[in-house]
């Protein structure tokens, strides 16, 4: 089984972001951070991000702001940051505490700032195939890991567990602009794991610690994990039990070292388009 990590992607995604920078020249563009509270999973993810940020050559400020505050404060909070002339592109680290509306702050972000694809404007565009518009980081890098390893879905027949608006509905779409075939599961499909074995690709983005395993992948299928979990170990894991997928699948994506290498990379390269735009 071939082992897909996502270094070889980010690599040339690094290349890209150099070659645009080196053409704007100037100041590099500047990302913003937007963080409300302490949560470990948003910290360890902040941190990720700015590192990737400097190590491509480009600037990156944290906004936080503490789990208690109103969401009338936050949206001025935030009014501030997305109006702000400095910064190019606006991160913002979801899922909000329950007192702020994050419909309300989707709808409120700048749609030329927004490089994680929340905005509904940029929804409608990857929904209606303009590739003009930000696409959720990781269903992008999905993409990316497919096409880094040479793995065309045209014509494929790809199975998605997953229906949430920042993987599995988004990454549908950019599925079908590359004329696969898609289908999208979840906890009510009838006989998942028989539906899951149909696939040529198999995208697993549940959000549950090793919920598929080698009964869920025909023999011969590429399986991407986009799950990040903590196993009964303390020990990072994917969607998938990956160890079950030897002698089964052709390749298959690890966690970690897998799309999450690639996420952030992604995100650097939404930020230069920004600054193309701007």
């Amino acid at each position: 089984m071939e082992i897909l990590k996502g270094g070889a992607a980010s690599g040339r995604i690094k290349e890209e972001v150099a070659a645009m920078l080196e053409k704007m020249g100037g100041t590099a563009p500047k990302l913003a951070i937007v963080r409300v509270g302490e949560n470990p999973d948003d910290l360890s993810y902040e941190r990720g991000a700015k590192k990737k940020m400097e190590n491509f050559g480009l600037r990156v400020q944290s906004f936080a702001y503490p789990k208690e505050i109103s969401h009338e404060e936050f949206m001025r909070e935030f009014q501030k940051v997305n109006e702000d002339q400095d910064v190019t592109g606006i991160l913002l680290l979801c899922p909000l505490p329950g007192q702020i509306d994050q419909k309300k702050v989707a709808a409120a972000i700048d749609p030329a700032k927004d490089l994680d694809g929340i905005s509904p404007v940029n929804a409608a565009k990857v929904f209606a195939g303009d590739r003009e518009g930000f696409a959720p980081c990781t269903a992008e890098a999905v993409m990316e890991v497919l096409k880094t390893a040479g793995i065309s879905v045209r014509g494929k027949r790809v199975v998605i567990v997953g229906r949430s608006m920042v993987v599995g509905r988004p990454l549908s779409m950019l599925m079908l602009q590359e004329d696969a075939t898609v289908t999208i599961c979840h906890t009510k499909t009838v006989d998942l794991p028989a539906v899951c074995r149909e696939a040529d690709i198999l995208v697993a983005a549940a959000g549950r610690a090793k919920m598929l395993d080698g009964n869920y992948v025909r023999e011969g299928a590429v399986v991407v994990d986009v799950g990040i979990n903590v196993d009964e170990n303390g020990s990072l894991c994917g969607d998938v039990d990956f160890q079950s997928l030897e002698g089964k699948a052709a390749a298959a994506t690890p966690v970690p070292g897998g799309v999450g290498t690639v996420t952030t990379a992604i995100l650097a390269r939404h930020l230069m388009r920004a600054a193309q735009k701007k």
